[in-house]
């Protein structure tokens, strides 16, 4: 017997729950339920994180969770559980297969079959927002090695256990070359370890375009967080629906199994719902926990029902479906199909499924680090580059001067164009003179001096060198 705890969510959440363990349960899953609240419930009792302190308790002693989808309310400072339950148990990656059902379920791409593989703990996903000016916001976009790292190891083993035959990679890193560009390089140097697995690299648009039009041409996808939770729920769609679709959340120590869409507060009570979704996040939770001939059994009879025509009313279509039928329906369909297989789709078998070898990271060698300038944010109302650079002048001292003023990343001084439109949030890059070594002291003079001045800066980034590589961005134009 297996502990695990599940949590019934909000909206559509308790019925389908219901009904995907009532399947499994059937199909002889050994399994013993700690059911905890989460989710809307506990989020308007005050509770701003969305989940008590005892819940995260009984997920941290079973390390398995089973969710059924929350509703977060709008306002108000809450956070996403979904997010603050990844990032807090380290839930790097987040796998979500994507197969077409042709023909029982109506979709464009009738031999589409692909797992999205996506990073699940940073980029801009980290949430760190602030207001900078009257006129400009700020989200940081964090990329750091070990997390390049420990997902692309697990897209190639996934992989390579999954018997898939390549690994593409899908970045931004012609326009983000620090962050993109970090994702990119890491994907590049794992590649080499896999030889028998075809690599390759798109950039994010055109491999988004292409994954919508032909998505026969790619098998394993890794992104950064963003992109894989955009991309996901595109992929899912076009197999056919959102509602088919299961995700597992793995990490070294815990991991979460869920449906990848939300809650559905408008047809939740009416016995309405599609449990696929949650049913194939609990396919893969019993294949993580070692009851794989319970998972095989679950997810042909679940196939079977689907090449039956026995539908719910989000993937019925006359002509393909043959009954229209609600979630404890259906639910009871896919226990009468247990033990059989499907006879046209592709039927499943876990049997031989080896264990993925995943090891804990180790941080490099540190690169030898040098401060080679500071950049300085600044607020100013003006709409003319030339005035702020003869105000920021004044700053200067003898060994650091002001090289580029940048607005939304533009150069806009020196030699700026007039058509550039600017908003109140400057970016003023210091440099030192040649031959010229500078400080944390000669930055901290650099305030001194624009306190002295009456120059609004509203936060800095030091510029390093790292091994004699630039570890920033140029201005665009520059």
């Amino acid at each position: 017997m297996k502990r695990i705890t599940v949590a019934k969510g909000d909206g559509i959440g308790p019925e389908i729950m219901d009904a995907t363990l009532e399947i499994i349960i059937a199909a002889g899953a050994k399994l013993e339920i700690d059911e905890i609240e989460v989710g809307e419930k506990v989020y308007l009792a005050g509770d701003t994180s969305g989940i008590a302190n005892e819940s995260w308790e009984t997920i941290r002693r079973n390390k398995i969770f089973l969710k059924a989808p929350i509703t977060t309310p709008q306002g108000g400072g809450y956070k996403s559980l979904n997010v603050t339950t990844r990032k807090f148990l380290g839930l790097y990656s987040n796998v979500r297969p994507c197969m077409s059902l042709h023909p029982f379920v109506s979709t464009k791409h009738p031999v589409m079959d692909i797992v999205i593989v996506r990073e699940n703990e940073e980029d801009l996903y980290a949430g760190i927002e602030h207001q900078q000016t009257d006129e400009v916001v700020q989200c940081l976009k964090l990329i750091s090695r070990p997390g390049c790292e420990k997902i692309i190891r697990y897209a190639f083993e996934y992989a390579k256990q999954q018997n898939r035959k390549k690994v593409t990679c899908f970045t931004k890193d012609n326009i983000m070359k620090q962050t993109d560009g970090l994702f990119h390089q890491v994907f590049d140097e794992i590649a080499k370890e896999y030889p028998a697995i075809e690599n390759e690299h798109w950039i994010i648009d055109i491999g988004a375009a292409k994954m919508a039009d032909t998505p026969e041409i790619f098998d394993v996808i890794v992104m950064p967080n963003l992109y894989g939770d955009v991309l996901s729920d595109v992929a899912a769609q076009i197999t056919g629906s959102v509602g088919l679709a299961g995700s597992a959340n793995i990490g070294e120590e815990c991991s979460m199994f869920e449906a990848i869409h939300g809650s559905a507060p408008r047809r939740a009570g009416q016995n309405a719902a599609n449990p696929s979704g949650l049913l194939q996040g609990a396919v893969m939770m019993l294949n993580h926990i070692g009851q794989t001939d319970v998972a095989e059994k679950v997810q042909n009879a679940w196939l079977k029902t689907l090449e039956d025509g026995i539908h719910t009313y989000d993937i019925f279509k006359e002509g393909i479906s043959k009954q229209k039928v609600g979630t404890k329906e259906f639910a009871q369909a896919v226990i009468s199909n247990l033990g059989q297989k499907p006879a046209i789709l592709k039927s499943v078998s876990y049997a031989n499924s080896s264990s993925l070898n995943l090891p804990k990271y180790k941080r490099k060698p540190a690169a030898k680090k040098e401060l080679v300038g500071v950049d300085i944010f600044v607020h100013w109302a003006g709409t003319n580059p030339n005035e702020l650079a003869e105000k920021i002048q004044k700053i200067e001292s003898n060994v650091i001067k002001l090289s580029m003023i940048t607005n939304r990343g533009i150069k806009v001084w020196p030699n700026g164009f007039e058509e550039t439109f600017c908003t109140d949030h400057w970016r003023c890059r210091f440099k030192p003179l040649e031959n010229s070594d500078i400080t944390k002291t000669d930055i901290i003079e650099l305030f001194k001096n624009a306190l002295n001045h009456n120059i609004d800066i509203i936060k800095s980034e030091n510029l390093y060198s790292f091994d004699g590589k630039a570890g920033y961005s140029l201005g665009q134009g520059q």
